[in-house]
């Protein structure tokens, strides 16, 4: 669990790096599929990581909206805050944890039985399938992708 959300990281201080050489208009541009654009994506990312994390322990979640953080120094300092409550939850993670059951109450009132585990799986599997859009993003404007190569990344052991 760990080794994943430090692969999501890396790749995703990558694309914050990939962005500095994009226009903000590129940047900003509505784009086919997705949530928006590039950065309305990692927004998207950065804030459903956060949002989850909080969510089965609990807590209130973030209401903001990406018109307050449209921009890439906005947004990267929004990740480093929700990072620091983030990394210490994953970093002390174990198996003691996998089974607890979050009750996801749905907009029309019913509840849905989720484990702890199986959120923060759908929060790897969610960051890894945007990344792949971000990636196709980059080739229609000329870009290169970042890699979302796992191996060679010093992730193991």
């Amino acid at each position: 669990m760990k080794m994943m959300f430090e692969y999501n990281w890396q790749v995703r201080e990558e694309w914050y790096e990939w962005c500095k050489n994009i226009t903000e208009e590129e940047l900003l541009k509505v784009r086919t599929g997705g949530v928006g654009g590039i950065l309305h994506t990692l927004f998207h990312i950065v804030d459903v990581e956060w949002s989850w994390i909080r969510e089965i322990q609990g807590l209130p979640d973030f209401q903001e909206s990406f018109e307050e953080y449209s921009s890439l120094e906005r947004i990267r300092q929004l990740d480093e805050s929700f990072r620091k409550e983030v990394r210490p939850f994953i970093e002390s993670w174990d198996g003691s944890l996998e089974n607890r059951i979050h009750m996801e109450r749905l907009r029309d009132g019913s509840e849905f039985r989720l484990t702890w585990g199986e959120v923060l799986r759908h929060v790897i599997a969610h960051e890894i399938h945007h990344v792949g859009q971000l990636s196709v993003w980059a080739r229609e404007i000329g870009g290169i992708p970042v890699s979302a190569n796992l191996i060679r990344r010093g992730l193991s052991g």
